[in-house]
């Protein structure tokens, strides 16, 4: 496989891009598209045999199941984050590895439907408490150490809505490719 080829499998919404601005109707649209993100996976994925949840997207990539568990495992990760960031002065968050956390058990093995249940309250409760965010709010941050970087709230918002996107572009994609419903 071309290494063209790959990145778009990777990548196929794009690698993130840094917003030149944070308008109040930016941050509105990346709200909704976090809102929304549940339902449009559910919608793709509900229906999919085990041999399909156990497709990988990619080669050398992770199936189907990993990556919807991914996606909560990782928007948990985030709501932590949010309300650290909003309760202590710009805190170093505890970064974890999402490539070890895929190959345990319950990623490999566990059926989706908990899983899809979780996001729509987490994702619920996400764009609830976004909503609510002051001006203030959205500048407030914290450190990750892998890099000793700060990132705003308002980051972490047009990182997740990509985020969520790209995952699921990632099951749409295949879906396409391999001809499924």
């Amino acid at each position: 496989m071309e290494a063209l080829d790959l990145e778009k499998l990777k990548y196929p919404i794009g690698k993130f891009e840094f917003p030149t601005e944070f308008s109040p109707e930016y941050i509105s649209d990346k709200i909704h598209e976090i809102e929304s993100f549940p339902e449009r996976l559910k919608k793709e994925t509900i229906h999919l045999t085990d041999e399909q949840l156990d497709t990988p997207y990619r080669p050398d990539g992770w199936t189907i199941r990993q990556v919807i568990h991914h996606c909560a495992e990782s928007h948990m990760n985030c709501y932590i984050r949010i309300k650290w960031a909003l309760t202590e002065n710009n805190p170093v968050i505890k970064p974890y590895d999402e490539n070890l956390w895929s190959h345990l058990p319950d990623n490999l093995k566990m059926p989706i439907e908990p899983t899809l249940t979780l996001l729509e309250g987490l994702h619920f409760r996400l764009a609830f408490i976004m909503k609510n965010l002051s001006y203030e709010d959205l500048e407030k941050s914290f450190i990750h150490p892998e890099n000793n970087s700060e990132y705003k709230i308002k980051l972490l918002i047009a990182t997740y809505a990509w985020h969520g996107n790209h995952h699921l572009a990632h099951i749409t994609t295949l879906k396409k490719d391999k001809n499924w419903k």
